[in-house]
C-alpha cells in the first residue's frame, strides 16, 4: 500500500469514525443527537447536487423539487397508504427521482445558465403545485400529521420515533447506503465518463461518447439521492411543506457543496456540517444568521477556492 493510499483509509477511518460515535461526543460539545441526523441528511442532499456539479460539471438550482417530492412522497405514503418507514422511504426516493429523470430528459441539452434556469422554473412549478394542492399537500401549513414508525426487524423493534440515538444510526445506515452506491457509481467507467465531460465535454463529444445520455443519467441518478434524502428529511421533522421544493432551498445545497469543497467526494458533507451548526447557533442569536452564512460562504470563495475541505488537505500536507 502506497503512502498516498493509507492516507485515503485513515482518512476515510476517521470520518466513518466520528460519525458513528458522535451521539457521544457531540453533547460535551454542546450538541445534540438531532443536531447530527440533520447534518447527515443534509449532507446527502449537498453530496446529491456535488453528484451533478461537482462530477459532472452541470448546475442545478432547482435540485430542491426532488428533495421535496421526496419529502412529500414519503409523507402521503406514510400519512394515507402505510405506516411504513421503509415504504415511506421507498415512495418519496421513487416520486423524486422519476419525476426528475422525466423532466431532465427534457433539459438536458441546455448548458450553463440556461440549464440553471430552467431547472429554477420547473422547480417553482412543483413549489406552486405543492402550496395550491392544500387539499392533499395541506397547502402553506404543510402536510401532516404523519411519523416515522418502529422497524419491525423480526427477531426485534427498533423504536426510531422517540429513540433519538436510534433514528440516528438508523439515518447513518441509510447515509452509508446512498455513499456506497455513490462511490460505486463515481468509481465505475461511467464515473470516469462523467468527469471526462466535466474536463473537456467537446472533446468527450469527438471521442464518441454521447453526452446527452450520459448527462441525463447522472442528472436522473441525482435526483434519486436527492429524493432519497428529502424522504429522510420528511422522518427527521415528522413533516413536509413547500419550502423544501423552494428555489431558496436549492441555493442552500450549492452553498454547502462549495462550501466544503466541490469536487472531492467527502467536502459536501463538511460544508453540510458547518451550515447546520452555525444555522443552530446563529439562529438563537439573531434574525439574520444568514448574512454570518453568507459573509462565510464568499470568503471561502474568493480565498480557498477549493473549499474547506481543501485547507484541511493542504494544512495536512504541509
Amino acid at each position: 500500500m502506497s503512502g498516498e493510499q493509507a492516507r485515503k483509509l485513515t482518512v476515510l477511518v476517521a470520518i466513518w469514525a466520528l460519525l458513528l460515535l458522535a451521539p457521544y461526543w457531540m453533547p460535551p460539545l454542546g450538541g445534540y443527537t438531532a443536531l447530527g441526523t440533520r447534518v447527515l441528511v443534509l449532507g446527502l442532499a449537498a453530496m446529491s447536487v456535488n453528484f451533478l456539479l461537482g462530477f459532472t460539471g452541470v448546475l442545478s438550482f432547482g435540485h430542491a423539487a426532488w428533495f421535496g417530492l421526496g419529502a412529500y412522497g414519503c409523507g402521503l405514503m406514510l400519512k394515507f397508504i402505510a405506516l411504513s418507514t421503509p415504504l415511506g422511504l421507498i415512495a418519496g426516493t421513487v416520486l423524486g427521482g422519476v419525476m426528475g429523470g422525466l423532466l431532465g430528459a427534457l433539459i438536458v441539452r441546455r448548458r450553463g445558465v440556461y440549464f440553471a434556469m430552467v431547472t429554477i422554473a420547473f422547480g417553482q412549478v412543483f413549489y406552486y403545485i405543492a402550496f395550491q394542492w392544500s387539499s392533499l399537500t395541506g397547502g402553506d401549513d404543510g402536510l401532516r400529521p404523519f411519523s416515522r414508525q418502529p422497524l419491525h426487524l423480526g427477531f426485534a423493534t427498533v423504536d426510531i420515533l422517540s429513540d433519538a440515538t436510534a433514528f440516528y444510526y438508523f439515518v447513518l445506515f441509510c447515509f452509508a447506503l446512498a455513499v456506497a452506491i455513490m462511490g460505486f457509481i463515481l468509481r465505475s467507467p461511467f464515473g470516469r465518463t462523467m468527469l471526462a465531460i466535466r474536463e473537456n465535454e467537446r472533446r468527450a463529444r469527438f471521442l464518441g461518447i454521447p453526452v446527452e445520455r450520459h448527462i441525463w443519467i447522472a442528472f436522473t441518478l441525482s435526483c434519486f439521492f436527492m429524493a432519497y434524502a428529502g424522504s429522510l428529511y420528511a422522518l427527521v421533522n415528522n413533516f413536509a411543506d413547500p419550502r423544501g421544493l423552494h428555489y431558496s432551498q436549492s441555493g442552500d445545497f450549492v452553498i454547502m457543496a462549495v462550501m466544503g469543497g466541490m469536487r472531492s467526494f467527502w467536502g459536501p458533507l463538511l460544508g453540510a456540517a458547518v451550515f447546520v451548526v452555525l444555522q443552530d447557533y446563529l439562529s438563537s442569536v439573531t434574525i439574520n444568521w444568514m448574512s454570518f452564512v453568507g459573509l462565510l460562504f464568499v470568503l471561502v470563495v474568493l480565498f480557498f477556492p477549493r473549499g474547506l475541505l481543501g485547507v484541511i488537505r493542504r494544512k495536512s500536507e504541509a
